[in-house]
């Protein structure tokens, strides 16, 4: 049974929300989201992501469980869940850098959407649509990724969707930013082991109330032939220049 257009109102109220008020967050008409509610229209794919992302529930839970009367089955802690996105002047999500300097603010603010303002952002056209994030990784612990390197990472929203052996960006309260192979899914014993691909380090494991975000890696960006001196700034600018060409194609395709 489909349940997304009595779950919408019960979401909505659950956050006291005027249907102004959430089709503004959705940047949809009002009357649009009424008809959603009313079950006279049913919400596209791009909404109906949104509006999981807005209140943390899956997208299968939002359409085919009651979710007024609906409760997730018993399971350790786990913070996961990103709280905040910024986008561009034409509505798409950004993907916001994270330099190793900023480590230890991102802890703090990342769920801070006047934080996530202040970091450099850009676009890659040719991923999927999807939320993603990108991270500088500092040291050699995941050799031969050089140190330096900046790792894109898709946004896990379960802990269901880790997958043994695959490399993964964990921000936890405890470890900070790592950027690690990871095995053992958080929901088999509430640890994650964190693995590195450089052997003499000795794996760890970590606690999944400590876990705050998880990001797949699926990107990794760096200079050829600088090794270990690869420079922050000029990866930077180089994406810069990126997203500079590509806005030049969009308007010249316009």
């Amino acid at each position: 049974m489909d349940y997304i257009h009595s779950n919408l109102k019960h979401l909505r109220k659950t956050k006291e929300w005027t249907q102004e008020d959430f089709a503004e967050k959705l940047k949809i008409k009002r009357s649009l989201l009424g008809a959603y509610e009313e079950g006279r229209a049913k919400p596209n794919y791009d909404v109906v992501v949104t509006i999981a992302k807005i209140f943390g529930v899956t997208m299968e839970q939002l359409i085919t469980k009651n979710l007024e009367k609906y409760k997730e089955p018993t399971k350790p802690a786990s913070n996961m869940k990103v709280l905040s996105i910024t986008v561009d002047k034409e509505g798409n999500e950004n993907i916001e850098l994270v330099p190793a300097k900023a480590a230890a603010g991102y802890l703090n603010g990342y769920a801070d959407p006047e934080y996530l303002q202040e970091l450099k952002r850009f676009s890659l056209p040719f991923l999927s649509k999807s939320t993603y994030r990108a991270f500088e990784i500092k040291g050699d612990s995941m050799a031969p990724v050089p140190s330096g390197s900046i790792v894109v990472g898709e946004y896990v929203e379960h802990a269901t969707a880790i997958k043994d052996g695959q490399t993964y960006v964990i921000v936890s309260k405890s470890e900070g930013i790592v950027f690690k192979r990871v095995f053992n899914k958080i929901e088999e014993n509430e640890t994650l082991v964190l693995r590195s691909d450089n052997l003499s380090y000795e794996p760890y494991t970590i606690k999944a109330e400590e876990v705050l975000e998880v990001w797949r890696a699926v990107l990794q960006i760096s200079y050829a032939n600088k090794g270990s001196e690869s420079s922050f700034q000029n990866i930077v600018s180089l994406m810069q220049d990126m997203k500079e060409e590509i806005e030049t194609l969009k308007n010249t395709v316009k």
